[in-house]
């Protein structure tokens, strides 16, 4: 197979027929090997029905549909375990992105050897309560990551296969593929710039509760990234530290009750916060060991999502 083209998919039952005719017609005269994996989370339209019609007129044509929605990042997640293609293309169902950028993300995955490329929508087709967010949202994401790419939140992106098969995606985090895969060891990530569509059907899904949500993510991440697999290093020097300004504090006024005042060391608020302090540090270190021991034993386990039925898939 040399290419999976991954549409997750919601509500979106009037685009996907000429969604998928646009695909077929870019794939096959570039006479590549492909296929179309559908996912339908948790559409409450006919989108299923179209797929499955689909399925009937297009041997390309697959499908997996969620019994409930999990979100975005759940779809893709499914759609990446599912992928046969040497080369896997992920786009939007909304027909925003344009399947004719097909090849050209090919070659740069199969031919230049990057190991992600990117979609930058740099003339955007949505109205500025969409794009000012995005634009904020993309710069604070390129602060901290160190990752160079001017659109993060691009559904048109491609992805070598071994990538694919090497990372996990949940929560929102689809928004942050770029920094999971450079976090994963695949650092030849690249961009390109993509013909972005006016919306032709239904409504967009994107609203504020989003724009929390990912937010919320890249914090997550981030930290995920630097302490995932040693998080007593982070929760152990803190607490480390702050336990060691408790004990300062404790010896000062040890030291000045018996050699410089008469009162007693409870009579002064500093000694409720140097005893806060090694309080505080003591939690902080065995959160920090209690984290060590469960990322130890968890076993990779991968999350498990609820699917009704799947279309030409085994």
């Amino acid at each position: 197979m040399d290419v999976s083209i991954v549409v997750p998919v919601f509500n979106e039952e009037e685009s996907l027929p000429e969604l998928t005719d646009w695909i077929v017609k870019v794939a096959e005269a570039e006479d590549l090997f492909f296929e179309i994996i559908f996912i339908d989370d948790g559409s409450t339209d006919q989108s299923w029905g179209q797929i499955q019609k689909l399925a009937a007129v297009h041997r390309q044509v697959k499908g997996i549909r969620f019994r409930r929605n999990y979100g975005k990042s759940a779809a893709l997640n499914e759609g990446f375990a599912a992928a046969s293609g040497q080369v896997v293309i992920t786009m939007d169902g909304d027909l925003q992105d344009s399947p004719d950028e097909i090849p050209h993300l090919y070659q740069m995955i199969h031919e230049q050897g990057f190991d992600l490329v990117s979609g930058w929508k740099k003339k955007r087709k949505d109205p500025i309560s969409k794009t000012l967010p995005s634009r904020l949202f993309n710069r604070t994401t390129r602060w901290i990551s160190g990752i160079r790419l001017h659109d993060f939140n691009c559904g048109l992106k491609a992805y070598s296969s071994e990538l694919v098969k090497s990372i996990e995606i949940q929560g929102e985090m689809h928004r942050y593929i770029p920094l999971i895969a450079k976090w994963a060891g695949f650092t030849n990530i690249g961009e390109k710039i993509v013909q972005h569509q006016e919306r032709k059907y239904g409504k967009s899904k994107y609203g504020m509760s989003r724009l929390i949500k990912g937010y919320l993510d890249l914090l997550s991440i981030s930290f995920i990234s630097k302490f995932g697999k040693r998080p007593m290093h982070f929760f152990g020097s803190i607490g480390s530290f702050i336990f060691l300004i408790g004990f300062v504090i404790a010896g000062y006024l040890a030291y000045a009750k018996f050699f410089l005042e008469a009162y007693k060391m409870t009579d002064r608020p500093l000694f409720y916060f140097g005893l806060l302090a090694m309080i505080i540090g003591t939690q902080l270190f065995l959160t920090g060991f209690l984290a060590e021991l469960i990322s130890l034993n968890k076993g990779g386990k991968q999350p498990v999502y609820s699917i009704r039925e799947k279309l030409n898939l085994k």
